[in-house]
């Protein structure tokens, strides 16, 4: 059985037989201390099919707000009272629980009731 030490290696232990620099030793290495941007290193970004892309998911994010923020700027929008999101109101369902829902949250609701806190006046 093997711990990989070796003398000559920086705090007297080896990096498990791996190339690649961590971030850790980059941030150490880093004038500012600041870890460096993704995919810098090589060793951020998986370019295996199906694998999580952050960047993606980022970009999804902003243009969801992007389009939020766009129908909220209008007369006729008023918030889901679960996803928080804005929806012109001839889009929400008013639930007798005393809240608007979008179709998205009104099917993963179903028949389950909520009670609300604040309830939302009725437009």
């Amino acid at each position: 059985m093997s711990n990989n030490y070796t003398s000559g290696s920086e705090g007297g232990a080896s990096n498990n037989g791996s190339s690649s620099i961590s971030r850790r030793e980059a941030r150490a290495n880093s004038i500012t201390g600041a870890l460096p941007p993704l995919g810098s290193l090589g060793i951020e970004q998986n370019t295996q099919p199906g694998a999580f892309n952050f960047e993606q998911m980022v970009q999804s994010l902003k243009d969801l707000f992007e389009q939020d923020r766009q129908i909220a700027s209008q007369s006729d929008a008023t918030r889901c009272g679960i996803c928080y999101l804005h929806f012109h109101v001839n889009e929400l369902h008013y639930r007798e629980e005393g809240f608007y829902v979008c179709d998205n949250c009104e099917h993963h609701l179903g028949s389950h009731h909520l009670s609300m806190l604040r309830k939302q006046q009725k437009l």
